[in-house]
């Protein structure tokens, strides 16, 4: 008879869009509860627990932080904070899922992971993508080899987001390069390994990276191309090209379920590509909590399908890319050095 795994209770800091529907997810996972909630508005804060069944809720965070009967942290706040919010996690004893990006530089993630280190604790970032049933089927057939050697890796995320919002404000870490180019560069280091050379060009608007087009060089002269925007429309899709073919993903790319395979016989090639199926299921988060959930039962401190190596890898490459947009404008536009803090 398998023993029962323990059951891991956790805390929600953030009541932002994300949260809408990763606790959902969250709350459909056995062995996994949502025990509390933590937002700076009192009236926000209480209307979210109510509405999702959340039996304790705060705007004092070490309230929510020294509970005994929380044991992991879902950080899901403005990217600014999140280096902060997710130390202190940390430092009181608890294990801790940070949402995507998981900081706003590489050294403040490679920061959370040596706090968690120093505290015994299992700390990850929230890349759903790398979870994605499809995503995961994908990344199986192509290192069986079904398109060859893998070359070339294309994707993009673009669309006219809403001004006044949190991706705008440079103080709160605003950037369409750490917000939608990090699925892009995630997917192509996947695919093709790690970056070698970087070619970024995009526009700054009050310090905001709003536009980037990114040329990635990875070893043995492999390439890949990212766009994204908060400004346009740019087609979310993606392709992972080899030397006996290509898969398809549809928009979006980094979520859907579905997926075109031009490869393995002629008639793929030439003529109707092979459909690859996976159901996503819930709101698409779940299959990362289920694996978050048995890595921290199993008493893992990073997980193997997104460690530290692979958020640190991406999180380099996402500076230099900020780095050459950045350097490309007046003074006034670059992203200033102080950050958004919490109470």
């Amino acid at each position: 008879m398998t023993p029962s795994r323990p059951r891991v209770r956790w805390a929600v800091v953030g009541t932002g869009r994300i949260c809408e529907t990763f606790v959902p997810d969250l709350q459909t996972v056995d062995p996994a509860s949502v025990v509390s909630v933590w937002g700076r508005r009192p009236e926000i804060v209480a209307d979210f627990a109510a509405r999702h069944g959340i039996p304790q809720h705060s705007v004092v965070l070490d309230e929510v932080l020294s509970r005994d009967d929380v044991d992991a942290v879902y950080v899901a706040t403005p990217v600014a904070t999140h280096a902060q919010l997710a130390i202190r996690a940390l430092e009181a004893g608890k294990h801790v899922l940070v949402e995507k990006p998981m900081a706003f530089s590489a050294a403040e993630a490679e920061e959370i992971f040596e706090r968690a280190r120093a505290n015994d604790r299992f700390a990850m970032e929230a890349m759903w993508m790398k979870f994605n049933p499809l995503h995961v089927e994908i990344a199986r057939l192509i290192g069986e080899g079904l398109i060859g050697e893998p070359r070339y890796v294309r994707g993009a995320f673009g669309m006219p987001f809403p001004a006044g919002g949190t991706r705008w404000n440079a103080e709160l870490g605003g950037s369409t390069v750490l917000d939608q180019g990090i699925y892009p560069v995630t997917l192509a280091e996947w695919v093709l390994g790690p970056v070698q050379s970087i070619t970024a060009t995009g526009r700054v608007l009050d310090g905001v990276d709003v536009t980037a087009d990114i040329s990635l060089q990875h070893d043995d002269g492999r390439m890949s191309h990212a766009v994204c925007s908060l400004m346009e429309f740019t087609d979310p899709s993606a392709s992972l090209s080899g030397t006996a073919g290509w898969i398809e993903i549809p928009a979006m790319f980094w979520a859907t379920d579905v997926a075109r395979i031009h490869a393995g016989s002629t008639g793929a090639l030439f003529g109707t590509p092979d459909e690859l199926s996976r159901p996503r299921e819930g709101n698409g988060y779940v299959p990362m909590i289920r694996s978050v959930v048995d890595a921290i039962a199993d008493e893992l401190r990073q997980h193997p399908q997104h460690d530290r190596t692979a958020t640190l890898r991406t999180a380099t490459t996402l500076d230099a890319v900020r780095e050459q947009i950045h350097a490309h404008g007046t003074p006034e536009t670059r992203y200033p050095a102080t950050k958004w803090t919490t109470a």
